[in-house]
């Protein structure tokens, strides 16, 4: 789509292309909205990137304004090849496995290996084009004036255009759940591009998962190299509380790689806002609340803690303030 037809699109303006564009982020709810006014897509287990393009030069931000670009060389090569001169592009790097879906977990180990290969970006948004400012025009109208993008060009290899159906968020989410894959992200169709969390984006995981705060570690007694369980702690009314503890879904390898990194955040007190009655923290190694974890889970329970946890991998793009206990809402 040229820049004539962009203009003419309601809500589009001249600007110059920021630094920086904070995300827009989904609220976590039960099910998926009914109605034809809503886009459904799939929700990728990867990392949040927004691509700013400005003539050859690219630049992968994190969604908490950490400049990635190094990380992903075969990406910013693709990039180049699009048919823009400038351009923010909102997305998730992911690593799909042969069957076509995404593993979390070996996008992690190509970001710990520094490979620099094997990612892909699902492109799903385009909030600036050429010197005009996208985010008052509608999602449908973005995301069109994107797929044009790649429809201008055959654009393939690394980078992928996120499709999306239009109503039937129920059957969708559970042909989605079917395949593997995380859940699904429903928008609005005539929204504008906020940075904020809003309910003009919904979010229906299927599976519970969320990131956590590591607080501390629990020593193996079966013989394990580094720990044998991590302490876990979330943010709730300014406080940091307890979570639970997370000893399933590790690597060897990883977990000697996260005690080195505990190791050098140690400390003598808890950082959680009261320590919970849990006879299993008795012996528990205390360490600054810098590292994040993400964790799927069945249920939380009563006492505020998380039921069959499994390790997923370390978040190195929110940050510990950003993490919050997350509740479907109706």
């Amino acid at each position: 789509m040229t820049v004539d037809k962009i203009e003419i699109l309601h809500g589009a303006r001249k600007a110059p292309i920021p630094n920086f564009t904070a995300p827009q982020l989904a609220t976590l709810v039960k099910e998926p909205p009914a109605g034809d006014e809503w886009l459904h897509e799939l929700k990728f287990d990867g990392y949040r990137m927004l691509c700013h393009i400005a003539g050859d030069k690219v630049r992968f931000w994190s969604r908490n304004g950490k400049d990635w670009t190094h990380k992903f060389p075969s990406l910013t090569k693709a990039v180049k090849t699009l048919p823009v001169k400038s351009a923010v592009i909102d997305g998730e790097v992911v690593i799909f496995e042969r069957d076509g879906r995404p593993s979390f977990q070996k996008l992690q180990h190509a970001l710990g290996s520094g490979s620099g290969g094997g990612f892909s970006f699902v492109t799903f948004d385009l909030i600036y084009l050429d010197g005009l400012d996208l985010t008052g025009v509608t999602l449908e109208d973005r995301k069109l004036a994107l797929k044009g993008l790649f429809d201008a060009k055959a654009v393939s290899g690394p980078l992928r255009y996120s499709d999306h159906v239009e109503g039937n968020g129920e059957l969708f989410y559970s042909h989605a759940c079917k395949t593997g894959i995380e859940g699904i992200v429903s928008k609005l169709r005539t929204s504008r591009y906020e940075s904020v969390r809003s309910r003009n984006w919904l979010k229906v995981k299927c599976n519970r998962r969320q990131e956590f705060v590591i607080v501390g570690y629990i020593p193996s007694n079966k013989g394990l190299p580094g720990f044998g369980s991590l302490v876990l702690g979330v943010h709730e009314a300014g406080r940091l509380v307890y979570a639970g503890r997370v000893g399933t879904g590790f690597t060897m390898k990883q977990r000697v790689e996260i005690q080195q990194k505990l190791d050098k955040h140690s400390r003598a007190t808890s950082p959680l806002s009261a320590v919970p009655n849990d006879p299993g923290l008795r012996e528990a190694h205390w360490v600054e609340p810098k590292l994040v974890a993400e964790v799927s889970f069945i249920e939380w329970t009563s006492d505020g803690a998380i039921r069959h946890p499994s390790f997923q991998g370390l978040r190195e793009d929110i940050t510990p303030k950003q993490v919050r206990r997350e509740e479907p809402q109706k």
